[in-house]
């Protein structure tokens, strides 16, 4: 069973990941965008029975493309986005690829919100892409 390590930039958030990620992908919405200060978000999806946290989060709340609250968390002292998803309040939650220990296990297969994405946030070839989400 794979597993996946990672966490904040000082250390005091962490997470681990067990088995297969339900997708990998990236996310050009303007949420993600503007919360990660690129032109996109790569990002991993697991069920929340496969993911263990440890340490403090700081959450910030904000309305998603469904109209749903889309929770992301940071670490509250370096200010790492770490994860997204309310902890103990959902059944899944997007990990932040670049919060990975191991980067090189990220394989993307998704690009979801491309419609309205910047000319410069490009798609990397062979990605299926969305213009919002998947159905």
């Amino acid at each position: 069973m794979a597993t996946y390590t990672g966490g904040c930039l000082c250390g005091g958030l962490r997470y681990e990941a067990r088995g297969a990620p339900l997708y990998m992908g990236h996310c050009y919405c303007g949420d993600c965008r503007k919360a990660s200060g690129s032109g996109f978000i790569p990002f991993m999806a697991f069920a929340a029975s496969d993911l263990t946290f440890s340490g403090p989060t700081r959450t910030f709340e904000s309305v998603s493309a469904r109209g749903t609250p889309a929770i992301r968390n940071t670490c509250p002292v370096c200010a790492s986005l770490v994860f997204g998803g309310p902890v103990g309040e959902t059944d899944s939650h997007t990990i932040y690829a670049g919060s990975l220990d191991d980067a090189t296990t990220f394989r993307p297969t998704v690009a979801i919100f491309v419609k309205g994405r910047p000319d410069w946030a490009v798609v990397p070839e062979g990605l299926e892409q969305f213009e919002g989400l998947p159905g």
